[in-house]
């Protein structure tokens, strides 16, 4: 079983390109030795924080959408009280700016509640599509350490900066979103012609040196977080739409355009915009030596590893993976959230490990620099759960045949130890479990975690058989149990 599974680590970095069933995309390997070791290091942890935050908390808002010109239910300007047309919106919305005074802001607390749960990373949004730049850039005045930002006077009003050195001072790795559009930057949406949808509103190849100005703005200030805010592990890009589009494609596109009788608003169209992806990475990994990209959406080696949003794969996935979840409300603050269960998040992360993926949980902060107090009570009983099993969790990869029933599977990576991590229905532990898939060998031994409490087991029409012993029985345990299966030779 281990040579399956180095086997199967081995094909995805060795062939040129594997199919996602999942995402219709191609993922090609990274060749960088620095970057596939850190690859594999992050393979092994298995659960971070994502965390969506900017002035438009302020409105308990959808972050950035309202201002893109597209007819989605989830991005329209429906905040009560906001002028009717669209530019009186976008400078209502801008002007946030101006409010935006986070004075309850704590990062050491958030990361000692997200070290405390068991998370080993985080990614923060330095920067989202409106523009607004949570850190203290040198190339806009759109951004958290301006004069005309309240919080800009405060000691900690580089807030990228303070919530990076707080999680790498418990441990955790450091993560930059940062959007590739900006929809406040005159070389995106250049204001001598509306704005279309999300894209930019105009032709990069009518207008070329607009477009160079706006790469070399985006280099400037990727180059700047990865130059003057400690070791940054993962770059985390967003706005997928900004990529060097072939003109096959954009000529594929118009033609079905012309045939689609759909109405109303569409996505957007597909715009050439080559933000010289290949040579910001040399640059990038130049400060940064090991960095792992994620360019997200765009197809290419770019795209470290590939992130479902908002949902679980159905089966496991080929690739390195990482499914980005919203705890509670929406990514961006949403007053009166509700909290997923612990339970729901236990099982939920279980089953993304068990698939050989990450769990990125996102939490989003109040306008006053707060998390609500089910953020951290969910990540609170997620801890506790972790304290007992991470050893299931941590430095593991998928193995087949993945589930049984609502039987999870992992095993180490370089053992042959393997994990069943039984998910529970109202926290009933069943008398006897039966696995079909594990087959029965001399020496197997079969253990608790948690409570030193060792499992007798028979076979059983070719699988095994073992029975929970009584004091496990009548036990507490919430959520989900983890046995490991070893072989023992004497």
């Amino acid at each position: 079983m281990k040579y399956r599974i180095t086997l199967s680590f081995l094909i995805v970095l060795l062939v040129i390109c594997a199919k996602s069933q999942e995402h219709h995309q191609t993922y090609i390997p990274e060749t960088d030795p620095l970057v596939l070791e850190k690859l594999e290091q992050w393979q092994d942890l298995k659960f971070g924080l994502l965390m969506h935050w900017g002035p438009y908390s302020q409105w308990g808002i959808v972050e950035s959408w309202s201002i893109c010109p597209e007819d989605y239910g989830w991005c329209q300007r429906k905040k009560e009280g906001t002028p009717g047309t669209y530019f009186e919106y976008v400078k209502a919305y801008e002007d946030l700016q101006k409010t935006f005074n986070p004075t309850k802001f704590d990062p050491e607390k958030w990361a000692n509640a997200a070290q405390e749960a068991g998370m080993k990373y985080v990614v923060f949004t330095t920067k989202h599509h409106d523009g607004f730049s949570m850190f203290d850039t040198k190339y806009t005045d759109y951004k958290i350490t301006d004069p005309k930002t309240p919080f800009h006077s405060n000691s900690k009003s580089n807030i990228t900066k303070e919530i990076f050195d707080a999680f790498r001072n418990v441990g955790l790795w450091a993560g930059a979103y940062f959007s590739k559009p900006d929809w406040h930057n005159n070389d995106y949406w250049w204001p001598y012609f509306p704005p279309k949808d999300r894209n930019v509103n105009y032709d990069p190849e009518v207008y070329p040196k607009k477009w160079e100005a706006f790469t070399e703005f985006t280099h400037n200030q990727i180059l700047e977080l990865l130059t003057d805010y400690g070791k940054v592990d993962i770059l985390w890009l967003d706005g997928g739409w900004v990529a060097k589009q072939p003109k096959a494609e954009i000529d594929k596109f118009y033609e079905n355009r012309l045939t689609d009788n759909t109405s109303g608003f569409m996505k957007g169209t597909i715009v050439n915009q080559d933000i010289k992806m290949d040579e910001l990475v040399v640059k990038a990994r130049q400060k940064q030596p090991g960095l792992i990209v994620v360019d997200r959406a765009v197809e290419g080696k770019n795209q470290n590893y590939l992130t479902p949003e908002n949902r679980v794969p159905e089966k496991e996935l080929p690739y390195p993976w990482e499914s980005c979840i919203i705890a509670g409300g929406g990514w961006s603050y949403t007053p009166n959230a509700k909290y997923m269960s612990g339970k729901d998040a236990i099982h939920m992360l279980v089953d993304i490990v068990c698939k050989g993926g990450n769990l990125l949980l996102n939490i989003a902060p109040s306008p006053e620099g707060t998390w609500d107090k089910g953020a951290y009570k969910l990540l609170k009983e997620m801890g506790q759960w972790m304290d007992v099993n991470s050893e299931a969790i941590y430095g593991t990869r998928a193995m087949a045949p993945y589930k049984e029933g609502n039987i999870c599977f992992t095993q180490k990576k370089d053992t042959n130890d393997i994990y069943a991590i039984l998910l529970l229905e109202n926290d009933v532990i069943p008398e006897y479990i039966t696995l079909e898939s594990i087959p029965p060998k001399s020496g197997l031994h079969i253990e608790i975690l948690g409570n030193n409490q060792v499992c007798s087991w028979e076979e059983h029409n070719g699988g095994i058989r073992f029975y929970m012993p009584e004091k496990v029985r009548n036990a507490n345990i919430e959520h989900a149990i983890s046995f490991k299966l070893r072989i023992t030779r004497k």
